[in-house]
């Protein structure tokens, strides 16, 4: 039986997670250049990475702007990457709520076919309220909506790539038989936010079709994720919480969908500040801190995501737990939030903590120091069964990635638990999962 192995993907999102980040870089509007996505891609296959994984934004505001955003839609970039690379695998989150099934079915099988099978999507139901708008609607759809939507999208999608056979793509020249048209089936949907009629035009490749991941923490995310998702993108903050996510999503999975649990993979987010001292890493954090040149927008962009108002948020005090512990509270996130504030209670942090360790709050859990401390951290929930592997974020490009992929990754492969050689040329090879059959749901 083969040793259980670490996945890692890159967390690409604008060339950094650190909001100032784009002040060291040696091109601060690269974010916007195709040329740096392809080199990123190349790093991180360069550190034998699972996949780069690209977020997608809707319902952009003013604000958004005074930071390196997603600009370039992820199709397009990981298209590029797909054809500068020829291993590493490679995610586009898709919003079951603003694109329709057909479109994002399509657009993930060309990727999978350009890439030799190395496409995923990552399924959400977008949070912004202002989304809505972006596409012509007066209001964004309620959460309930959303995530019966997101059941019946899935469902939609799964059918049109499953409505191949393997071979029905035959190519004979002789016979003149370009498809076996016996192997191919039309797909029908009729449900209370879908409905659809169609051959789908893409055919197999080869790892059977795109992987699928859920990102969600809410009840119906974890219901989501339990019934369709290869792989479940989390935010949390302490190995406990890791493993009863793991444990909530597995049992699900299996009680309830009849699924193999060990092929659900839990994939939190880590952002590692690296130094090769834990002072430098110490000091490489205050400098990112620095560079973010307004907290009055940092402390917006946490009462955003916490789901609070922004005055009721107050620096040197707790968060506002009454609220917290309103039935009223709705936050966009739910699995963000409720992960940060968990921590908050347990640490007795404050908001100035929250910020300070978040950096602006970008929302997954910081760990600062050696690539030996971080190892040892992503080693504890890897080993404990509170992680499958990691999101990872870097701070800037390249310098942050360079880091992972020149000691951390090492450092990993020291103790047995990372690759040091693909085994596949697929992204279902990496991840050590089943190719699917025509005829599963």
């Amino acid at each position: 039986m083969s040793t259980r192995q670490l996945h890692l993907n890159v967390n690409a999102n604008a060339l950094g997670r650190a909001p100032g980040g784009w002040r060291l870089r040696d091109d601060p509007l690269g974010f916007v250049d195709i040329a740096e996505w392809e080199k990123l891609g190349r790093t991180a296959e360069r550190g034998l990475l699972d996949a780069v994984f690209l977020a997608e934004t809707h319902g952009f505001a003013q604000q958004d702007f005074t930071r390196p955003w997603n600009a370039l839609d992820p199709f397009v970039v990981l298209t590029a990457i797909a054809r500068a690379t020829t291993h590493v695998g490679l995610v586009a989150t898709v919003s079951s709520t603003y694109r329709h099934p057909y479109h994002i079915a399509r657009l993930a099988s060309s990727l999978d076919l350009v890439s030799g099978g190395r496409a995923a999507i990552n399924v959400v139901t977008t949070q912004s309220t202002r989304a809505g708008a972006q596409f012509g609607l007066d209001a964004h759809p309620d959460r309930d909506a959303r995530y019966g939507r997101a059941d019946e999208a899935i469902s939609v999608i799964k059918a049109l790539w499953q409505s191949w056979d393997p071979d029905a793509l035959v190519g004979d020249q002789d016979s003149g038989e370009l498809t076996d048209l016996a192997r191919v089936r039309e797909v029908e949907h009729t449900g209370e936010h879908l409905r659809l009629r169609t051959w789908y035009q893409v055919p197999r490749s080869p790892q059977g079709h795109p992987v699928v991941l859920q990102a969600g923490a809410s009840p119906q995310g974890i219901d989501l994720a339990a019934k369709y998702a290869d792989a479940v993108f989390c935010a949390e903050h302490s190995l406990q919480q890791g493993r009863d996510f793991a444990r909530r999503v597995r049992s699900r999975a299996r009680d309830v969908y009849g699924r193999d649990p060990d092929e659900v993979l839990i994939l939190p987010g880590l952002w590692p500040v690296l130094g090769s001292t834990e002072a430098e890493a110490r000091e490489r954090r205050d400098l990112l801190a620095s560079l973010s040149t307004d907290d009055t927008d940092a402390l917006a962009s946490l009462a955003a995501q916490l789901g609070l108002p922004v005055d009721s948020l107050r620096p040197d005090r707790q968060p506002p737990w009454d609220l917290i512990d309103s039935p009223d509270w709705k936050p966009s996130s739910h699995g963000f939030a409720t992960s940060v504030l968990q921590t908050a209670r347990n640490e007795n942090l404050t908001v100035r903590d929250l910020l300070e360790r978040h950096i602006a709050g970008g929302g997954h859990r910081m760990v600062v120091g050696t690539p030996e401390q971080v190892a040892d951290e992503i080693e504890a929930f890897f080993t404990a069964g509170a992680a499958d592997g990691f999101n990872l974020n870097h701070d800037f490009y390249p310098d942050g990635l360079d880091l992972i992929v020149d000691q951390l990754v090492p450092e990993l492969q020291r103790r047995g638990i990372f690759r040091r050689e693909y085994e596949s040329t697929t992204l279902r090879g990496h991840l050590g999962l089943r190719i699917p059959t025509s005829s599963s749901r």
